[in-house]
């Protein structure tokens, strides 16, 4: 997708909308597939069980029907901008809403484990295009001066829909008695937790149709008096609108579509500033935050939590990581994004050494010593909180603004697709290293949240306060 450029263009700078409520609904409209992102990537957690249990999997195989939504999410996430720019954001939202729904569907009733991994890579694929599609088109459409705080909406909306995808994933379970795999409307629980997504699919789909195209696009295509409208509607009546529409086009036509070959230099392969953001991906994703979403219910029974209570602290931890990511929003542009990386770097090392030492000790009638229950609990919501102030933020700032403008677009998505192989390779281990031992698997998220200390220290150079023109 081609990049927004309409914040360097000096007669938006000051464009302040009529109706600002309107634009805030566009912008929430839009960010419904942040919501679907979150959602669809958490709700997993509460099926995990119940599947192994239905299917009668071991560790291995029940990793890659967990992981194997993320080869759909790289693949969506490819294609994404190059679909949008073809039939534009909107369809290409409409896209996503109804593999959303198709793949709640199939879900929810799949004949064998084999369709089941089918319509989990189909919300893979929806959820690739949902973080591509969301952040461009409310960058597009959002009036520059609200432009940053209209944008954290994707991020807000991630972080909300893991939560409520906890919370849907708690009430399902009472309603079943605590059994994952209890009656619900004729179906086991855990089918009802993946099924219920058709809800605010089919509402993100519907939205989709309230707002509209954005003016970037339209102009692209030659819809110049639809894209005026558009802008008076969104950016307000005392600008020049001639002069807008002139603008963004002046910006498109001198913008260099960046390609791979612009990424290579150096001594390894990619350019030195490529490889910074490689790395912010990679340390992001093997701190095995991913696992906290995944199988946070499956890891507090295996320590002997009663499901019914995993499941609650599934959600409580969501909580926590929407606390964490609202105070990354207040502070990421008063502190800096390198004071907050190390911060959250240290913060994660504590979370995560306490978790290792308390899953360290043997398990007493099938579970940890009270100390070490307890320990690990706390350890594990400091962990999230952490991670979520910091590198759950920071990262994407950093990816969005570290790169020179020619190298741009296409550094951001090497270092997105790194991130995505980086969640895979956490993903689809955790089973089987947890299997091996618990604790020496938290002992290796440690070490990587160690090493991004120096990491952050050595190769990050801070973002904040300067032009994109003087980055690389």
């Amino acid at each position: 997708m081609t990049s927004t450029a309409q914040a360097s263009e000096p007669g938006a700078r000051t464009a302040h909308p009529d109706h600002l409520g309107h634009v805030i609904f566009i912008a929430a409209a839009a960010a419904m597939g942040g919501f679907l992102f979150g959602y669809d990537s958490s709700v997993i957690n509460g099926a995990v069980e119940a599947i192994r249990g239905r299917y009668d999997i071991g560790s291995a195989a029940l990793a890659q029907v967990i992981a194997i939504a993320l080869i759909g999410c790289a693949i969506g996430a490819a294609t994404a901008g190059r679909i949008a720019d073809r039939i534009g954001r909107i369809r290409c939202m409409q896209i996503s809403a109804v593999l959303f729904t198709i793949s709640a569907v199939g879900s929810a009733l799949p004949f064998a484990l084999y369709d089941l991994a089918f319509w989990r890579i189909v919300g893979g694929f929806a959820i690739g295009m949902a973080s591509v599609i969301g952040p461009a088109y409310i960058a597009e459409v959002a009036p520059p001066a609200y432009r940053g705080r209209l944008g954290s909406f994707q991020q807000a909306a991630i972080v909300i829909g893991i939560a409520v995808s906890q919370l849907v994933n708690w009430g399902l379970l009472n309603a079943a008695g605590g059994d994952q795999r209890g009656k619900l409307m004729g179906l086991e629980a855990w089918q009802v937790m993946l099924g219920v997504m058709v809800i605010p699919a089919v509402l993100y789909g519907l939205l989709s149709f309230a707002i509209p195209e954005s003016p970037r696009f339209l102009i692209s295509v030659g819809k110049h008096e639809r894209a005026r409208e558009i802008l008076e509607e969104v950016e307000g009546d005392r600008i020049d609108l001639d002069a807008r529409v002139a603008e963004i086009e002046n910006a498109m036509k001198s913008e260099h579509k960046s390609t791979f070959k612009d990424l290579l230099g150096g001594s390894f392969f990619f350019k030195p500033i490529v490889w910074v953001g490689i790395g912010l991906s990679v340390f992001q994703q093997f701190v095995g935050i991913n696992v906290a979403f995944y199988y946070s219910s499956t890891l507090w029974q295996s320590v002997g939590v009663d499901p019914t209570d995993s499941f609650l602290y599934s959600f409580t931890t969501s909580i926590i990581n929407i606390v964490g990511t609202v105070i990354a929003m207040i502070f990421v542009d008063r502190v800096g994004r390198r004071p907050l990386a190390l911060i959250g770097s240290v913060g994660m090392v504590i979370g995560l050494a306490l978790e290792a030492w308390a899953f360290s000790f043997d398990l007493v009638d099938g579970k940890l010593p009270a100390a070490q229950g307890w320990t690990a609990l706390i350890a594990a919501h400091v962990f999230v909180l952490f991670f979520a102030l910091s590198w759950g933020v920071v990262v994407w700032v950093f990816l969005g603004e570290m790169f020179p403008n020619r190298i741009r677009a296409a550094a951001l998505g090497v270092a997105a697709s790194a991130q995505w192989i980086a969640n895979w390779a956490i993903t689809a281990s955790f089973p089987s290293l947890a299997d091996w031992n618990l604790s020496a698997t938290y002992v290796i998220y440690t070490v990587f949240a160690a090493l991004s200390i120096p990491f952050v220290l050595k190769y990050v150079k801070e973002t904040k306060g300067k032009a994109l023109e003087e980055m690389g």
